[in-house]
């Protein structure tokens, strides 16, 4: 293990900093059950949907219930809090999602899907799916995959950004829904 990856072995952005606990979002209800058939709450996320380098790249399927009736519109937000870095890591932004669509297939993430959805732009200006690619040796980190109910439609396109898309949602945001997974590079 290198000096550095050492000094940040304990350096993480924090769960306090994700859009989970964001003002806009955290007072919604969490009704929506967020999940995948790639890998269960609070276990490993398979090496095909890490990131680039590290796997394959591939975004997982995802699948969700508990949606109110009255939800026109959901926004995804994939983040690591673990990341040694003063916010966490915007692994993905979707916003446009049809509440009546129920899952969003493997590779929906990916850029050219054909499914009338925005991607929007994550950190280090990356468009679409990042899958996990922590810091070898820092240890586990977690892939918070969150969906947001809204009440109407947020506005937001391909363009979007973590800010835009809370603002966009702040005060429409009539339920909530996560999904945990976990990452580490030895």
């Amino acid at each position: 293990m290198t000096l550095i990856v050492r000094a940040l072995r304990r350096v993480r952005a924090g769960v306090d900093k994700t859009a989970w606990h964001h003002r806009a979002t955290e007072s919604a209800p969490e009704t929506v059950t967020l999940t995948s058939t790639a890998f269960e709450d609070g276990a490993p996320i398979p090496q095909r949907h890490a990131g680039a380098g590290v796997g394959d790249d591939i975004s997982p399927q995802l699948q969700w219930s508990g949606v109110p009736g009255d939800a026109v519109e959901l926004v995804l937000i994939i983040e690591d809090p673990d990341a040694p870095l003063p916010r966490p890591v915007v692994h993905g932004l979707v916003t446009g999602i049809d509440p009546r669509l129920g899952e969003l297939p493997e590779r929906a993430l990916n850029s050219g899907t054909a499914l009338p959805i925005h991607i929007g732009v994550g950190s280090f200006r990356r468009r679409g799916y990042a899958g996990p690619r922590p810091i070898a040796g820092h240890g586990p980190h977690r892939y918070m995959f969150q969906l947001f109910a809204l009440d109407r439609p947020s506005g937001l396109g391909d363009d979007a950004t973590l800010a835009g898309a809370l603002a966009a949602v702040d005060g429409h945001v009539i339920a909530r829904g996560k999904l945990t997974g976990f990452y580490e590079r030895f």
